[in-house]
Order: C-alpha cells, then structure tokens, then sequence
C-alpha cells in the first residue's frame, strides 16, 4: 500500500514510518518540523527516513495516488491556554481541515490521531468512547474540533476516516516535555525530577510499540467512522511509575515538587473493549517492560554523548 505519515519527525509518527516500511510499504512522511521542542531532535528521529518538509497549513497538500493517510501532526501539550492558542488552532484544526479536503479529492482513508484530552476529567473509568467529551484544556478542545471535521468531510463529502485516541504513549524518543521522558533523562543524568502535582495522577500508559500496531491496525482494518481508544492495559500513577523506574535501574530518583499544570486531567483509563471486537488489538507491553526499553534508550545517548 501507498501511505503518508504527517508528524513523522515526531515521536509517534517517526515509530509509524519506520514500521511501515518494515512491513513492506511505501511510505513517505511529511512534517513541517515545528519549534514546540528541540527541532534538531525531530531531525534524529526523521534520520534515513523519507520525510518531507511540508506544512499542513499553508502548503499545497498532494495525496495523489495515495491509499491511506496517517494523521499525526499537530500541535501537542495540555499547556494551551493564553497567547499560544492560535498556534494550536492553526495547527490542529485549520492543518486537519485542509489534510481532509485533500483526502477527500484524492479518495485516500485517513486515521486520525487524537487524543485522551478529549475525555477531561471523564465521568467513568475505564472511559468509553461514548462518553461525552468534557476537555479541560484548549489543546483537547482543538483535537476534538479535528475529530468533528474528520466526521462532516464524512457525512458530506464521503472521507473514508477512522479515529484513533491515544492514551499517554511513551517509549523510546517520546517527547521530551513528557514525564517518562523527563524522569529517565534526569535519572540517566544523574540530576532532579521535577514531579508536577502530588504523583497520585494516574494514566493508562501505551507503549509505542502497541499504538503503532493499533493505528496500522485502524487503517487496514477498523470501520469507516469508528472512533477507537488506544490505551495500555495498566493504569499506573507517577510514583507508581518512580518506583518502576528505581527497581529497573537501581537508582534513585531526586524529585522537586511543583504544583499541577492547568488543563492536566487527574486520571486516564481506557475502555478499550471496542478496539479489541473490531480489529482484535490488544496492548502486549507491560509499563515495566516499556519503562526499562525507554530506560536503556536514554541511558546509550547519555553514554554516547
């Protein structure tokens, strides 16, 4: 199959891409290569990849013989409120709007990744698909707005698209902003974790590995219009995970106390029943397993630095 990855210089997208690949695709991945974090890091993560330097929100979009689209771009982080809010509309809602129309020109499938944030502080865990939405952050309310255009370009003009909702993905390359992220590099730098909140919120944590197999899964086999959480099967709280993360490495991790971010939901727990019936995923990684492959990742690049 023929198939494009948005956001492939990213964490997830570059995982994507290399898996297509691996399986025998052709695959390309575009990227605009955003300032939102270190660029010279999504430059090693798009490293003997096909990438693309394009922007979603200005350039011209060509799907052109193109099966399937992977919607990953966007901008991340719950910290959306204030003057940064027009740089999550243009890239999570006015970028999505314009991938659609190209998709719908080209009769390409397009899943959608969004997120948790959706959900806010849901009104039931594990959290079903159709719960209502309650996002407390202008992040979540900008990837629900994506995934109500994604479902009128399919009332109105026919889009073949397919949701996914990611809960709390980590691995190798993730983000650096992100708590594991931030916890093994302080651990492997041998300097203090700064644990915003009282560590009693909790996640249903994802490995990269699992979301990758979901979200080719969606695209190859999930209904048009189905919207399915992508959640790992443990529900694991921050000091749940320091704890982890000491056992895996035998150290101990220094932690600075802040407050809680706004727009930070207390818990996450997937209700991931639906994604199981419909295309038979499942999550395989434990947190401790995914936690120790993050762990050796962080520790090389210290190492070889």
């Amino acid at each position: 199959m023929r198939y494009v990855v948005t956001g492939a210089a990213g964490f997830i997208g570059s995982h994507l891409l290399r898996t297509l690949l691996d399986r025998g695709h052709e695959a390309t991945g575009w990227d605009s290569f955003t300032d939102y974090y270190d660029p010279v890091l999504k430059e090693q993560n798009a490293r003997g990849l096909p990438v693309e330097r394009i922007d979603l929100a200005e350039d011209r979009l060509d799907l052109d013989g193109v099966d399937g689209v992977f919607h990953l771009a966007g901008q991340p982080g719950v910290r959306s409120f204030g003057s940064v809010f027009p740089v999550y509309v243009r890239q999570n809602v006015l970028a999505s709007q314009r991938l659609f129309e190209a998709a719908v020109e080209a009769r390409a499938r397009a899943v959608l990744a969004s997120s948790s944030s959706v959900y806010g502080d849901a009104a039931s865990y594990p959290t079903p698909e159709d719960t209502a939405p309650r996002p407390l952050s202008p992040y979540g309310i900008t990837k629900l707005a994506a995934e109500h255009l994604a479902q009128a370009y399919r009332q109105e003009y026919g889009l073949d698209a397919v949701t996914v909702r990611y809960f709390t993905i980590y691995g190798p390359r993730q983000r650096p902003d992100m708590a594991f992220a931030r916890m093994v590099a302080a651990l492997a730098e041998s300097r203090p974790f700064e644990l915003l909140g009282d560590g009693t919120q909790s996640r249903s944590f994802t490995y990269v590995e699992d979301a990758v197999d979901a979200t080719i899964g969606a695209m190859e086999r999930a209904s048009s219009g189905s919207t399915l959480n992508v959640g790992g099967g443990e529900e694991v709280s921050m000091l749940q995970a320091i704890e982890s993360l000491g056992r895996i490495t035998g150290r101990r991790l220094e932690i600075v106390r802040s407050p809680r971010r706004e727009g930070d939901a207390t818990r996450t727990a997937a209700d991931t029943a639906r994604i199981r019936a419909e295309i038979g995923w499942e999550p395989r990684t434990s947190v401790e397993e995914g936690l120790a492959a993050q762990w050796r990742w962080a520790a090389d690049r210290v190492a070889a630095a």
